[in-house]
C-alpha cells in the first residue's frame, strides 16, 4: 500500500457532535454509513489510507443523535470482499441492514446468504466504470439488476454526477428500484448545472429513482453547507417520499466533520415532521425493512 495515500483524521467523540434541533422520530434510520477494523484486507490500491471509525464509535454516535435503524455500505476500501459486512450485521442484528458490492459471478447461494442477514441492496461504483461507453454502463446496470431483483433488493448507484447525468434519459424509463447517492453528485466543479440537476429532479418525479441526502460536504467541497441548500429544498418539495438520509459516517476522510451538522441541515431542507417522518422512517423501512 502506498505511502503517499491520504491519511483520515482521528475520530471525534460522539458527544462533541451537534445535537439534533428537532425531535428525531422512533425507528429513524442512517442509510448510509461505512466501518472499518483491522484484519480485513483492503483492495490493492485504496484511495485512502485505513480510517479511524470501527463499529463500537459509530453505534455511539448513532445513540447519541436518537437514532434506531441503521444501513451499512460496503466502502470502496473493501472492493467486493463483504467479509467485514457480514460479521457487522451477525453482530448488530435486524436493526442493520447492508448494502453489497459484488462481483458479476456471485452466485445466487452467496446472494441469497446474503439476504438471510440483512442484505437489501446492490452497490453500483459507477466512479470505477466512468470511462466505460454509456452502452457498457447501461448493459451492467441491468446485468446487477437482474441479480437484485428476486430478491426484493434495489440498486444504489455511488456514481459521478456526469455519469448521473448521462444516465437520466435511462433512468426516466428503468423499471427497477434504484437509489442514487449523495444527492446525485452534481458538482458545480465537475461542469453540471442547474439544467442538469432539474431533469434529475423531473426523475424522482416519476418511475422507480430514489435519492439520497447525503454527502452534502462532497458537494460544497469548500463552500459552506448552506451552498446546497437549494438543492436540498428541490428535493424535499419534488418527492418527500423517495427520498433517504443518510450520514456518511465516518465522512471520509476528515473524521472531524460534525455528524450532527449533517443532520441538522434536514431542519432547513425538510422543515414540515410529516416529511422528516418520511424521509428517516417510512421510507428506509420500506427500502430495507419490508420482508
Amino acid at each position: 500500500m502506498s505511502e503517499s495515500l491520504p491519511v483520515p483524521s482521528p475520530m471525534r467523540n460522539a458527544e462533541t457532535n451537534t445535537k439534533p434541533r428537532f425531535e428525531v422520530p422512533a425507528n429513524s434510520c442512517d442509510t448510509h454509513f461505512h466501518v472499518f477494523e483491522p484484519g480485513y484486507d483492503a483492495v490493492r490500491d485504496p484511495l485512502y489510507a485505513f480510517p479511524d471509525g470501527n463499529l463500537q464509535q459509530y453505534l455511539r454516535v448513532l445513540e447519541w443523535l436518537g437514532f434506531e435503524r441503521m444501513v451499512l455500505v460496503q466502502p470502496t476500501y473493501y472492493g467486493t470482499d463483504n467479509s467485514l459486512l457480514v460479521e457487522v450485521l451477525k453482530k448488530v442484528g435486524p436493526q442493520c441492514r447492508g448494502v453489497v458490492r459484488i462481483e458479476e459471478d456471485t452466485t445466487d447461494k452467496e446472494l441469497d446468504a446474503y439476504h438471510e442477514l440483512g442484505v437489501r441492496a446492490i452497490r453500483l461504483d459507477l466512479f470505477a466504470r466512468a470511462s466505460w461507453p454509456i452502452e457498457d454502463i447501461i448493459a451492467y446496470v441491468r446485468g446487477m439488476a437482474d441479480r437484485a431483483r428476486p430478491r426484493g433488493w434495489h440498486l444504489q448507484f455511488y456514481t459521478p454526477g456526469t455519469v448521473v447525468r448521462d444516465l437520466l434519459p435511462f433512468f426516466e424509463d428503468f423499471q427497477d428500484t434504484f437509489v442514487i447517492d449523495h444527492m446525485g453528485y452534481m458538482k458545480e466543479s465537475d461542469g453540471l448545472t442547474q439544467a442538469d440537476f432539474d431533469r434529475l429532479v423531473r426523475v424522482l418525479h416519476g418511475g422507480s429513482c430514489y435519492i439520497k441526502l447525503s454527502g452534502a460536504y462532497r458537494i460544497a467541497k469548500d463552500k459552506p453547507l448552506s451552498s446546497v441548500q437549494h438543492l436540498g429544498r428541490a428535493l424535499v418539495n419534488a418527492r418527500p417520499d423517495r427520498l433517504v438520509w443518510g450520514s456518511d459516517w465516518p465522512h471520509l476522510i476528515d473524521g472531524q466533520r460534525d455528524t450532527g451538522e449533517l443532520l441538522n441541515l434536514l431542519a432547513d431542507w425538510a422543515p414540515s415532521a410529516a416529511d422528516r417522518q418520511q424521509i428517516l422512517v417510512e421510507t428506509p423501512a420500506r427500502l430495507f425493512y419490508n420482508d
